[in-house]
């Protein structure tokens, strides 16, 4: 059953889901900050000794590859495991997977696991598609519209509903497509937030029914946020606690008033 951005906010606030949240070390403060501001409860889990355990009681699991090292990927297979035995959502965040050859075979073992939600930018989603990307480090430097032909075929190959955000996100699952328009220019001078929205995408993974809603629901919540912090801010700085004041006043009514777009996918 497909539910709007508006009822998935609803359901979140009323029972916060507890989501597991491995991500880098430049991202757990801030992550954890826009979770809590949202109206979700996170927890930075990660080491392989608990990893799973912890899954199987966690709602969803976020997986972000941003700081890797070999015993941070032994922990997110570990939670990988546990989420899936326990039927639970879990969310990738492909980081700069096109720099190196290490994080090129550390993200495709992952996709290989099934992901519920591949959310990443531009150029991530064109690497991870097979394509030719910009992507320098962790900046993804190729337009959103870029990469949809590649996400569709990414949802398509892998299961999972893929985001590609940017400028103007895209969500699809291979057979749907939205795109959400709002936002601030001063979100990609905010470190981290890319990552904290992969968190949120867990979230909301959590209440949903419908990966492809979740997804969305995320995305718009952070678009709406986004363009009503960006109102009175001067600067990235101020921009910063406005965002997080914002993402806690967002209502349901918010997500309904025009973010989400359809969009065509072709045969």
């Amino acid at each position: 059953m497909s539910h709007a951005p508006d009822t998935l906010l609803t359901a979140l606030r009323a029972t916060p889901p507890l989501v597991q949240c491995i991500t880098n070390y430049v991202a757990m403060n801030i992550a954890a900050n826009v979770m809590l501001a949202a109206g979700a409860s996170p927890a930075m889990v990660s080491d392989v000794e608990e990893a799973e355990e912890f899954a199987g009681i966690a709602g969803a699991v976020t997986v972000n590859i941003g700081t890797l090292s070999p015993p941070f990927v032994a922990g997110m297979h570990a939670a990988i495991r546990g989420a899936r035995g326990a039927g639970r959502p879990w969310v990738l965040d492909p980081v700069a997977c096109q720099a190196t050859a290490y994080r090129r075979a550390v993200v495709q073992a992952l996709v290989a696991e099934g992901p519920t939600i591949i959310r990443g930018n531009a150029s991530e989603i064109l690497s991870l598609a097979g394509e030719a990307s910009r992507g320098q480090g962790v900046d993804g430097r190729d337009p959103v519209a870029a990469a949809e032909e590649g996400a569709r075929r990414l949802a398509r190959s892998s299961g999972a509903v893929v985001a590609v955000t940017g400028e103007v996100d895209y969500v699809t699952d291979g057979e749907r497509a939205v795109r959400i328009e709002g936002g601030s220019p001063f979100m990609p001078m905010n470190t981290a937030l890319g990552c904290s929205l992969t968190c949120l995408c867990g979230a909301y993974a959590a209440v949903a029914e419908d990966a492809f809603d979740a997804a969305v629901a995320a995305l718009a919540h952070f678009a709406v946020a986004g363009a009503k912090a960006d109102e009175g801010a001067s600067g990235p700085g101020s921009f910063a606690p406005r965002f997080l004041d914002a993402l806690a006043a967002v209502t349901p009514a918010d997500l309904s008033r025009g973010a989400i777009h359809d969009a065509a996918v072709p045969a």
